[in-house]
């Protein structure tokens, strides 16, 4: 069984979709696999569906969609009854969030001890687990409570993938993904001072200064706020002549374990 939550929430077997009745039974199933195991509560799965205002049959409902869930997933599937809850056991291997998770902490692992080409292919697989945005079709009180989550993971992963990418001296390559991003996430200051990285490596000093004035004009515009000091120190490195300053992207991030 493959379960996936990193885009649209679907379940394969076999190399085919099995289908699902709709967002409320998709949100049933990803808060289950999110939970890892642990039990949620009746209440908790409630307000993950409905909000704050529940329908008067709700329990129903809920059991309704537990139980079709059961059908659908067959035998290879185990969702127990765990009074005041449910819990879903899976094999291991089989939720993409948890595989992403394992192929990032080692590609993280292997950057961290300088095996730059291993990083850049273990967090370079991780990526390629990611579909669209997550949990792309569950109801919005779910998706609320969790998609930063998983996002801010898939960001740490980008960054460190391209930090390993730097690190063996692909910045050519990585000028157009990093020029995308950064007007996807002008804010982002850590994706500027690749950036920035990637233009010096290329000889385009100028080009990486620009880069800072833009980010230095953005951040003031929208939010009130000089650069930090990572963004403010690789500017100076650029205006000095030497390196500009990067800090890995591993230690500027404090990284959740997906679906724990």
């Amino acid at each position: 069984m493959d379960f996936r939550i990193l885009g649209p929430v679907e379940v394969w077997n076999n190399g085919e979709e099995i289908p699902l009745d709709g967002s409320k039974q998709r949100t049933v199933l990803a808060a289950l696999l999110l939970a890892g195991g642990r039990m949620l509560s009746d209440s908790h799965l409630c307000a993950l569906l409905w909000g704050e205002n529940p329908p008067a049959t709700f329990n129903a409902q809920l059991y309704t969609y537990v139980s079709r869930l059961r059908k659908y997933l067959g035998d290879g599937v185990n969702i127990v009854r765990r009074r005041p809850g449910y819990l879903i056991r899976i094999k291991p291997g089989e939720l993409d969030s948890e595989e992403f998770d394992r192929l990032s902490r080692a590609g993280r692992e292997a950057l961290r001890l300088g095996r730059y080409a291993e990083a850049a292919r273990q967090l370079g697989a991780a990526l390629e687990l990611w579909r669209g945005p997550a949990l792309a079709n569950v109801t919005e009180f779910l998706a609320d409570t969790q998609s930063y989550r998983l996002e801010e993971a898939r960001m740490v992963a980008l960054e460190c993938r391209i930090e390993a990418d730097l690190a063996l001296g692909r910045h050519v390559q990585l000028l157009s993904e990093l020029t995308g991003l950064v007007a996807e996430r002008p804010l982002h200051e850590g994706l500027r001072i690749q950036l920035m990285r990637a233009l010096c490596d290329s000889d385009r000093q100028a080009d990486a200064l620009g880069v800072y004035q833009d980010g230095r004009r953005v951040l003031a515009e929208e939010l009130g706020i000089d650069p930090g000091r990572a963004l403010s120190e690789a500017y100076r490195a650029i205006l000095s002549g030497g390196s500009t300053g990067l800090v890995p992207a591993q230690r500027r991030h404090e990284v959740v374990a997906l679906g724990r």
